[in-house]
């Protein structure tokens, strides 16, 4: 399969604190001088683009803590032969951005929202911030995006109980929520041990309480997401089930993270960087050969796909 698909970290700054994503302590954050410039940014993405790159989803840490989001947005959009340029953000920020973003020309994007009670929300961030998030999954609704998702996090004994609420969103809102089964990956992660919640049991609970799903054919959107809905629903319901199912196979992305360390799979190590090459002003010729050694990479990892290991997932975006 065609790497198509980049997913792009911006920063491994956050402004919450998730139990499934960012280190109990995180000691120190990467230099202003160590991120990638705006304009490296986009001559990086333009070299994937030329590689045979469509899509672009801008993740963090909170992608929206980077400074001239919105300029940032526009080259980015500016890039030839890029179709689509996503992002994934916890929302916190996204109410005054929202018309912002969509204007200079983003246009997808997914909102981390893993629970719609006061309490569970600041046990999962360690923040006060649900009201905030909420206000930027609307604000993102009246946006005119082409699409917005909302992904929850399944986790038994912290959020499990709010499956049923959830689904109901796609009821009453334009509005795809993707139940997204929980994976450890640090040491603090570890932790949870007890929280895994497989889709087939989530799916049951949604129905349970609402009847059967029809499952709809995945758009191109949809990624690993299994995608259901609910008769009369406004929205879609998507199961992404990371421990019960296999999709190394048909996975056709790669990450770079802020520093311009490329990782041809989530649990891969980085196995090249781009930072050094970019600001040698290195000619486009030889920096797509570069790329195109990163997708063989890449290949190789689908045939032999490594077991998942120790990630932080506030550093690569998931």
């Amino acid at each position: 399969m065609a790497i198509e698909y980049l997913r792009l970290s911006l920063t491994d700054r956050c402004n919450l604190n998730c139990l499934y994503c960012t280190p109990q302590e995180k000691a120190s954050f990467l230099k202003h001088e160590d991120l990638l410039r705006h304009e490296e940014l986009a001559r990086a993405a333009a070299a994937f683009a030329r590689c045979g790159v469509k899509k672009i989803r801008l993740t963090g840490g909170e992608p929206l803590l980077r400074k001239n989001i919105t300029g940032l947005v526009k080259m980015l959009k500016a890039v030839p032969g890029l179709k689509e340029l996503a992002m994934t953000t916890n929302g916190v920020l996204l109410a005054p951005l929202a018309a912002e973003l969509r204007a200079a020309g983003l246009d997808r994007v997914n909102v981390s929202l893993n629970s719609l009670n006061p309490a569970a929300y600041k046990r999962i961030t360690g923040s006060d911030s649900l009201e905030a998030a909420w206000d930027g999954l609307m604000a993102a609704l009246k946006a005119g995006f082409s699409e917005v998702k909302l992904n929850m996090v399944v986790m038994k004994g912290i959020n499990d109980a709010e499956v049923p609420e959830f689904a109901r969103l796609s009821m009453d809102f334009p509005v795809s929520v993707r139940f997204i089964e929980f994976f450890q990956t640090s040491a603090r992660t570890a932790q949870l041990r007890d929280a895994y919640l497989s889709s087939a049991e989530t799916r049951k609970r949604v129905e349970a309480a609402y009847g059967l799903l029809l499952q709809v054919p995945p758009g191109s959107t949809d990624g690993p997401a299994h995608v259901y809905q609910r008769r009369g629903a406004k929205g879609r319901l998507g199961f992404i089930s990371g421990r019960s199912d296999y999709f190394c196979g048909a996975c056709n992305r790669v990450r770079m993270d802020c520093t311009g360390r490329v990782y041809p799979c989530l649990f891969s190590p980085a196995t090249h960087t781009l930072k050094d090459l970019l600001r040698a002003g290195t000619p486009e010729e030889a920096l797509d050969d570069h790329i195109k050694k990163i997708f063989l990479v890449k290949s190789e990892y689908k045939r032999n796909s490594p077991t998942a290991g120790h990630i932080e997932m506030s550093d690569l975006g998931g």
